[in-house]
């Protein structure tokens, strides 16, 4: 698993020992000291998850939280505190944090919920680049193939759009055939579901 757990603890010797256990499992682990530093090093690019403690000076860990989402990284948070109460943790929780654990925590509790917010991790930066190449697919199209590929996917046959775009049917069917080839695929239902895709996207920006 290609990733880096980001730990963000002030406390050195805390910091030192869960950095032993991820590292102990074969992770690639990236200390810091406060939420400064963890953000200065931290950009929307960063692959992994963040183990951050809540109380730390300067910025504190809901701060940082909120800092990550305004620059737009989508790394799962876990907070890792000896201070946390149920408010504290609503809070986290309301604002997208994927675990909130108290300390000291078990090795395989941590390893468990680091594991499984590396997976999330992945699992969406696979779903963007399935979007992404929708929206490339798509993009090969001219504006003409648009049109045709609208008409099509409202049900419209070839003759249908040919009569609605004033083009022969020849033509009709050469733009049908065109925009199978330049989206790769097979057929409508397929080219509905790469539109959706791709407009999914699209809804997220």
């Amino acid at each position: 698993m290609n990733a880096t757990v980001y730990l963000v603890d002030d406390d050195a010797a805390v910091a030192r020992a869960i950095g032993e256990i991820l590292e102990g499992e074969g992770l690639q682990v990236r200390s810091f000291d406060s939420a400064e530093a963890f953000l200065e090093a931290c950009d929307a690019e960063a692959r992994g998850c963040v183990l951050l403690d809540v109380r730390l000076p300067g910025l504190d860990g809901l701060q940082a939280q909120a800092a990550l989402e305004a620059r737009g990284v989508e790394m799962p948070v876990i907070f890792l505190t000896g201070h946390g109460d149920v408010p504290m943790s609503v809070r986290a929780m309301k604002a997208g944090a994927f675990d909130f654990l108290q300390k000291p925590v078990a090795a395989d509790t941590l390893m468990a919920r680091v594991y499984a917010a590396l997976r999330l991790d992945d699992g969406r930066r696979a779903d963007r680049a399935q979007v992404e190449q929708a929206r490339l697919r798509l993009e090969r199209l001219t504006g003409r193939e648009r049109e045709v590929l609208t008409l099509l996917l409202r049900g419209r046959s070839n003759k249908q759009v040919a009569k609605e775009l004033r083009v022969s049917p020849r033509t009709a069917e050469v733009h049908r055939r065109n925009i199978l080839l330049k989206t790769q695929t097979v057929n409508l239902l397929e080219l509905d579901k790469l539109r959706r895709l791709a407009r999914r996207d699209a809804k997220k920006a």
